[in-house]
């Protein structure tokens, strides 16, 4: 009799958390070309900018929505959407695009994706985008800097992206200890964000490169230990 009671609270807590996760959407990362591919597949598409207002200002996907979990319209804006019809969250980053997708899937939406990458990913993949801004680098101007210096470094991120303002001080620091032998150029989304998208090989804030006559010497997708791998590359040459 014993073992049968704790059969029947087991099936109990096992029907209970299936009907929780049934209530339950599914809330996914996708890299850009899925990501793109999803959105073109829908006649609507609900596109959800997770970033703030003046970011949203500034450039965003055409069509997409602008609210994240701390609007003050938040409820508004989630009641406005379909749950039954996918949704696409981009932000700068992570974070906010995270916080978001976590509500709308414990809310029950269906389907949830956030771009890989942001904004970055998606203006750097060459994807049609909206800006009020004029780029204040061309791409031509770009390729005469790269070719007119042995050594250039490029720091491509946004001003509202936590990772970047940590490249900085780096950035000041290499300055001072190489001075003119290292060019370095700073390309924020907020200023330039043609050239990024033109360059198409941008996948997330900050990426740094560096050149060395005219040819990259190496990529990197994020910070990393950019003090120490300028220095080895320098180094060696």
């Amino acid at each position: 009799m014993k073992n049968k009671t704790i059969q029947n609270s087991i099936t109990i807590v096992m029907l209970f958390l299936s009907i929780i996760g049934s209530a339950q959407g599914k809330s996914a990362n996708l890299l850009l070309d899925a990501f793109y591919s999803k959105i073109k597949s829908q006649k609507n598409p609900q596109i959800v900018d997770a970033r703030g207002t003046d970011e949203f200002a500034l450039n965003h996907i055409e069509g997409a929505l602008n609210f994240n979990i701390k609007s003050e319209d938040y409820e508004k804006q989630v009641a406005a959407l379909n749950p039954a019809q996918p949704v696409f969250i981009y932000s700068i980053a992570a974070y906010r695009s995270g916080l978001l997708s976590t509500d709308l899937a414990k809310r029950g939406f269906a389907e949830v994706y956030i771009l890989e990458g942001g904004i970055a990913s998606w203006i750097g993949g060459g994807k049609p985008f909206y800006t009020n801004l004029k780029s204040k680098l061309s791409l031509e101007e770009y390729k005469k800097i790269i070719a007119a210096n042995n050594y250039v470094l490029v720091d491509i991120g946004s001003k509202y992206c936590a990772t970047c303002k940590t490249v900085k001080p780096i950035l000041e620091n290499l300055r001072t200890q190489y001075g003119e032998k290292l060019k370095i150029i700073q390309i924020e989304l907020e200023e330039s964000p043609q050239i990024i998208a033109d360059l198409k090989t941008v996948k997330v804030f900050p990426t740094l490169i560096l050149y060395q006559n005219d040819k990259i010497v190496f990529k990197k997708d994020g910070l990393g230990d950019l003090k120490n791998d300028v220095d080895l590359a320098l180094a060696s040459k």
